[in-house]
């Protein structure tokens, strides 16, 4: 009996240990704060990313909105009136000017900012954004395809007219991509606006495909599905890393570039307020920028380097200089003017 009573003793315990688990877990899990970031940065960063801020801060909980840069500031506009994003976390540059010059952007100058470059922090008097890293305009350029249809080696922006080239090159759509506006933008500002117009005028001639997505033409490329796609540096390195037959160039009479950034949202209730200045201030730091170096050659922090396997030589020399706050003043006018040009002369970008 006595045995007995001790086994029903600790069984009632037990059952009574499990019960009070079991009520605190759902306590713990509302403790929590959810914060939605929305954001344009390569889906294979997210997890990355989610998984670091929340180690870091675990009464936090990151909720992602991810999709094309085009699609992400045209949603952030349309929700000017109610926002439902709290902080937004890798989207282009342009596109965090644009929102700053409609206030959009709660100031907020994070923590460690000071130990960044000069060129990712926000110059403005209400410092609204911060830059976490860069990325240039690239040509994946496949070997082997290039050899089966007589295409020469490509050095700069205007071997990509060549005849054998036609209808063999894939490009980021303008609209949607931010990697498609940094081309376009960026041969407006190297050549000129006639001259660029003029050049696109050409190149289209050539284009089988405008995509969705800024890394699609070079995973097309990569496949061998074309001979050139229009994307950036780290994809390129990275698709020639798994083992594509491409060349990564950035031609040689130089290439646009964007930089990812972060910034604050106004009008957010203050506990998401308050979790996405700490995010901001995480964001900010050399911890942080050491992740973006893991898909990125050029980050925002002095100390933190990387040299990627296949990266493309002489990438940030040839960088342009950019005008960003141009950029942004001109998209509308600029992805406006590309529409109308092109826009009815090939099926719809997927």
């Amino acid at each position: 009996m006595v045995g007995g009573a001790k086994s029903g003793l600790r069984g009632w315990l037990a059952a009574i240990a499990v019960s009070l688990v079991a009520a605190a877990a759902p306590a713990a899990a509302q403790q929590r704060t959810l914060v939605t970031l929305y954001s344009a940065v390569e889906t294979d960063q997210l997890s990355v990313l989610k998984q670091a801020i929340e180690t870091d801060m675990p009464d936090i909980e990151v909720r992602w909105v991810r999709d094309s840069t085009g699609v992400i500031t045209a949603r952030v506009l349309a929700e000017r009136a109610t926002p439902r994003a709290d902080m937004i976390l890798g989207l282009a540059a342009t596109s965090l000017l644009l929102f700053a010059e409609q206030d959009l952007l709660e100031p907020y100058r994070p923590a460690g900012v000071d130990q960044l470059k000069p060129a990712f922090q926000d110059r403005s008097a209400a410092y609204r954004w911060t830059g976490m890293d860069a990325y240039v305009a690239a040509i994946c350029f496949n070997r082997d395809e290039a050899r089966k249809v007589g295409a020469p080696a490509i050095n700069r922006w205007s071997d990509l007219l060549h005849p054998s080239l036609r209808q063999r090159i894939v490009m980021p759509h303008p609209a949607s991509s931010g990697t498609g506006f940094l081309l376009v933008s960026g041969w407006i500002q190297m050549m000129g606006e006639e001259a660029a117009w003029r050049f696109m005028e050409q190149l289209h001639e050539s284009i089988a495909l405008y995509t969705h997505s800024g890394s699609a033409p070079c995973v097309q490329a990569g496949r061998g599905e074309r001979v050139v796609g229009l994307s950036f540096d780290m994809r390129g390195a990275r698709e020639r890393t798994n083992g594509a037959p491409i060349d990564v160039v950035v031609p040689e009479d130089g290439a646009g570039w964007e930089m990812e950034a972060f910034a604050l949202m106004r009008n957010r209730p203050p506990a998401q307020a308050a979790a996405a200045r700490r995010i901001a201030d995480w964001a900010a730091s050399k911890r942080a920028n050491e992740l973006y170096a893991q898909f990125y050659a050029v980050v925002a922090h002095r100390d933190v380097a990387n040299k990627p396997a296949n990266y493309p030589p002489f990438a940030e020399a040839r960088m342009l200089r950019s005008d960003f706050s141009w950029m942004a003043q001109n998209r509308d006018r600029i992805l406006s003017e590309w529409s109308r040009r092109f826009d009815q002369r090939l099926p719809a970008p997927r």
